[in-house]
């Protein structure tokens, strides 16, 4: 558990807790009775078992020192949950900031589960979970943002925000087709390894948008030239990152070309979505995401502490 400040608040008790489970990952803040985190911690979500039971699990490993002592309930209030009977808003709407209690509830009768509701898009369809929760903390604190969020993982979203409304979205399983076919195709070994080649990815994304119908073949030339023109391991893992992402631009220009365009993520897959942007005359603007979380969850506790008055 990582505080924010000295040892002696290991002992605070939280006012409540906000949970995020998006991005591969557990990320938990003790709020305090003043509105600011108390502590926080970040553990591999392959630690939360893909059950209800699991999940309680491993939060209650990380926050059980700061739950109340006197049998006071502590709201719980969490993004990124897939399942459990979460209620979809259709959009176009405004960000959702009411929650529900989650079902099945946590059997430790300490903590309460709420979970914000997810989005659904009729036409075409599409479904989006907690990115909701990170756009109602971006427009928390840039409400008159105008454009397009592009939330990189391993289901892209592409989110075309106008006048404080998600107006529509599209998603692509983009990172879920790179892990797909780096781990369990012929590219396996061709893709091995960290290294990387940025102008392999920029070819790889020009060639795909180039020629989208062709990207079958594309592919397997990964397979081919690893074998027969001795390409590196990190300029097979570049374009095969590049290929698809181009793909991925091809299919969402409408979102995209000439609009303003917000990138919300950490780490080496936003800053590849920011240079394949870049080459298409795109300048887009980085965000991190755990603040956005963080905001967004915020605005779902207030809510929720609002419509108990």
């Amino acid at each position: 558990m990582k505080r924010n400040r000295g040892a002696k608040h290991m002992q605070e008790t939280a006012e409540w807790i906000a949970v995020d489970l998006s991005n591969g990952c557990l990320r938990v803040w003790i709020m305090g009775a003043n509105g600011e985190p108390i502590a926080q911690a970040v553990t591999d979500k392959s630690a939360v078992i893909e059950t209800h039971s699991g999940f309680e699990t491993a939060l209650l490993a990380l926050v059980a020192p700061y739950l109340a002592q006197d049998h006071r309930v502590t709201c719980v209030i969490c993004s990124g949950v897939a399942g459990w009977n979460v209620p979809y808003v259709a959009t176009p709407c405004t960000p959702p900031q009411r929650v529900i209690a989650a079902s099945p509830a946590f059997a430790d009768p300490r903590i309460k589960l709420y979970i914000p509701p997810a989005l659904k898009q009729m036409s075409p369809p599409d479904l989006m979970g907690g990115e909701a929760t990170t756009i109602a903390g971006l427009l928390r604190s840039q409400p008159e943002f105008d454009g397009v969020l592009c939330m990189p993982g391993l289901h892209t979203k592409w989110v075309h925000i106008s006048a404080g409304e998600i107006v529509s979205f599209q998603t692509s399983m983009t990172g879920a087709l790179f892990d797909l076919l780096s781990q369990q195709s012929v590219l396996q070994q061709s893709v091995a390894g960290t290294a990387w080649d940025a102008q392999s990815f920029l070819t790889g994304v020009g060639d795909a948008m180039g020629r989208p119908q062709a990207i079958a073949s594309q592919l397997f030339g990964i397979h081919a030239a690893t074998s027969l023109l001795d390409m590196s391991g990190g300029a097979a893992r570049a374009r095969l990152s590049g290929l698809l992402i181009g793909l991925e631009l091809a299919g969402t220009r409408p979102y995209w070309l000439g609009r303003h365009v917000a990138i919300i993520g950490v780490g080496d897959t936003a800053l590849h979505y920011r240079t394949a942007l870049a080459e298409q005359g795109v300048q887009g603007q980085l965000l991190e995401a755990p603040p956005l979380v963080l905001a967004g969850l915020c605005a779902s506790y207030e809510s929720t502490q609002n419509s108990a008055k």
